[in-house]
C-alpha cells in the first residue's frame, strides 16, 4: 500500500474539492464528531462501571477523548518517523496525526449501553427471535443473521458515520476517505467473515465485523480511493486489508483503557494504592522519586503514573510499528502493536488484573445483569410495532393506535424502513443509540413496571 493514497482526504459526497490548508478535512471531521448527537450519547454510556455515582469514573465521551489524544501524539511521532524515512512529504506527519485523531474520536460511537455486555444482550435476543422467524423476522435472508445475532458496536459505528447522521440516509457525516479508513477495523461483511477459512479467518481484521451489507458499497468505494489490498472471501464478497493506521487507533484505544482502568479502579475502590502503583512502574521510562512526589495524596500520584505510564507506553508502541512497518504496509501484519513492544508482558498483566478484580466485580457484575434486563424489555417493549408494520406493508400510518402511541412517545424513527432487514436495523438504532439511563427509562415505560 502506498502513503499517497492511504492519506487520501477527499470525500464521498464531494469528491475533488480542494482541502483548506488552514482547516484540514481531518480537523472538520473531528469536529464533525465532537458536535455529532452520538457522540453526546457518549457522556451517559458505560465504559467499565455502569451507573456509577461517582463523578469521576470515566464514560465513553471520556474515554473517546482520551484515545483521541493518545492516537495524535501515536500519529506525531509516527508520523515525524515517515517524514524522516522519505515515506511521506514534508509536513505531512501532522496529517497522519489529524486523521489518527479524529478516527479515535469516533471508534467508539456505536457502542450500545451497558458497555460490551449490551453488545451481547442485544445479539442473543436477535439470535432467538431470528429463529423463531415470526413476525417482522419472517423471511430475513439467513446470510444476513449474524448481522444480528452477533451486534457488533464497530458495524453500527460505521453505520452511524455514513448513513445516520447528518445528511442522513445519503453519506451520513461525509467524513474524510483516510479517516473511514483508519476508523475500520475489522473491514469486512459478517456474511464474508463467517465464509472465511484459514489462515485468512485468523487475520487481525477479521476478529469480528465490521461493516453491515447495507454498507458494504460505501466502504468500496472508501477502499478503492485509499488504494487497500482487496481479498475475496469464499462466499464472493470482497474484504480489505486493513489500513495502517488502524494499527495506532487500535494502540491508543489499548493503552487509554488499560492504564486508566487501573485510575479508575482505585476510585472506585476495587483497587489499592499500591496494587495500582505496582502495575504502572514497568511502564514508566524514568521513575519519579519520593521528593519529585512531595506531599501528594494518593489520587494525586496514581494520576502522575498513569501520565508518565501512557508516555511510556505511546514510545514503546511508536518502536513497534517502526519494527512491523514492512508486514503492516504489505498487508501481512497480524497482531497488535502492545503485544509486540517491549511493554508485552507489562500489559498482559494489568489485563490480567482487570479481568480478576475489575471486570469481575460484584457491584459490575450485578449491573450486567440488570442492564441485560432491561435491554430485552426495550426489545421487546417496541417489537409490536415492527411486527405491526410488516403486517400493514411497511406503512406507519396503517399502525394500530398503541403502536402509534409507541412511535410517538418514543420517537421511534421509522425512515427508510420498507422491509424486514430495514427494519432489524431500524430496531437496532434505537436500542443501541440509547444511554444507559434512557434504557432504563424506556424499560420502564413499556414494561410498565420499575427496573
Amino acid at each position: 500500500m502506498e502513503w499517497d493514497r492511504l492519506l487520501n482526504t477527499d470525500r464521498l459526497g464531494k469528491p475533488g474539492v480542494p482541502e483548506d490548508p488552514a482547516r484540514p478535512n481531518a480537523t472538520v471531521d473531528a469536529d464533525r464528531i465532537t458536535f455529532s448527537a452520538p457522540f453526546r450519547r457518549l457522556a451517559n454510556k458505560t465504559q467499565v462501571h455502569p451507573l456509577h455515582d461517582h463523578d469521576h469514573l470515566r464514560h465513553r465521551m471520556i474515554h473517546s477523548c482520551e484515545v483521541a489524544s493518545v492516537g495524535r501524539s501515536l500519529g506525531i511521532q509516527v508520523g515525524h518517523w515517515l517524514e524522516s524515512e522519505k515515506y511521506v512529504t514534508p509536513g505531512e506527519a501532522f496529517k497522519v496525526a489529524g486523521i489518527v485523531h479524529a478516527a479515535c474520536l469516533a471508534h467508539d460511537i456505536g457502542n450500545p449501553p451497558f458497555g460490551h455486555s449490551g453488545e451481547t444482550t442485544i445479539g442473543t435476543w436477535f439470535k432467538e427471535n431470528l429463529q423463531r422467524s415470526e413476525g417482522v423476522f419472517r423471511d430475513i435472508d439467513q446470510s444476513l443473521w449474524p448481522e444480528f445475532e452477533e451486534f457488533e458496536g464497530n458495524a453500527q459505528g460505521f453505520r452511524i458515520v455514513t448513513r445516520l447522521e447528518m445528511y442522513r440516509g445519503d453519506r451520513g457525516m461525509d467524513l474524510s476517505n483516510a479517516v473511514l479508513g483508519a476508523f475500520t477495523k475489522y473491514p469486512m461483511t459478517a456474511a464474508a467473515r463467517a465464509s472465511l477459512t484459514q489462515p485468512d479467518a485468523g487475520y487481525a481484521g477479521a476478529k469480528k465485523f465490521g461493516l453491515f451489507a447495507g454498507e458494504y458499497d460505501t466502504y468500496a468505494k472508501v477502499a478503492q480511493a485509499l488504494g487497500l489490498m482487496q481479498e475475496i472471501a469464499p462466499n464472493g464478497e470482497t474484504w480489505w486489508r486493513r489500513h495502517p493506521l488502524v494499527f495506532l487507533m487500535e494502540a491508543a484505544d489499548d493503552i487509554s483503557y488499560n492504564i486508566v482502568d487501573l485510575e479508575d479502579g482505585y476510585t472506585a475502590g476495587d483497587l489499592s494504592y499500591a496494587e495500582v502503583k505496582e502495575l504502572l512502574w514497568p511502564l514508566i521510562p524514568t521513575k519519579p522519586n519520593d521528593e519529585d512526589l512531595g506531599t501528594h495524596r494518593e489520587y494525586e500520584k496514581i494520576s502522575h503514573f498513569r501520565a508518565m505510564a501512557i508516555g511510556g507506553a505511546i514510545a514503546a508502541c511508536v518502536d513497534a510499528f517502526v519494527a512491523n512497518y514492512d508486514a503492516i504496509l504489505g498487508g501481512t501484519y497480524s497482531n497488535d502493536l502492545i503485544k509486540d513492544s517491549s511493554l508485552a508482558k507489562d500489559f498482559a498483566r494489568i489485563k490480567s488484573v482487570a479481568n480478576a478484580q475489575l471486570f469481575n466485580a460484584p457491584r459490575k457484575t450485578k449491573l450486567e445483569v440488570y442492564g441485560r434486563n432491561v435491554l430485552r424489555r426495550v426489545l421487546d417493549g417496541i417489537l409490536p410495532v415492527f411486527d405491526a408494520l410488516a403486517e400493514q406493508g411497511w406503512s406507519e400510518d396503517k399502525l394500530p393506535t398503541y403502536e402509534l402511541q409507541l412511535v410517538r412517545a418514543l420517537d421511534l424513527d421509522l425512515r427508510g424502513v420498507k422491509d424486514g432487514y430495514s427494519a432489524l436495523h431500524a430496531m437496532a438504532d434505537f436500542v443501541s443509540g440509547m444511554t444507559d439511563r434512557y434504557a432504563v427509562e424506556v424499560a420502564q415505560m413499556v414494561s410498565g413496571h420499575r427496573v
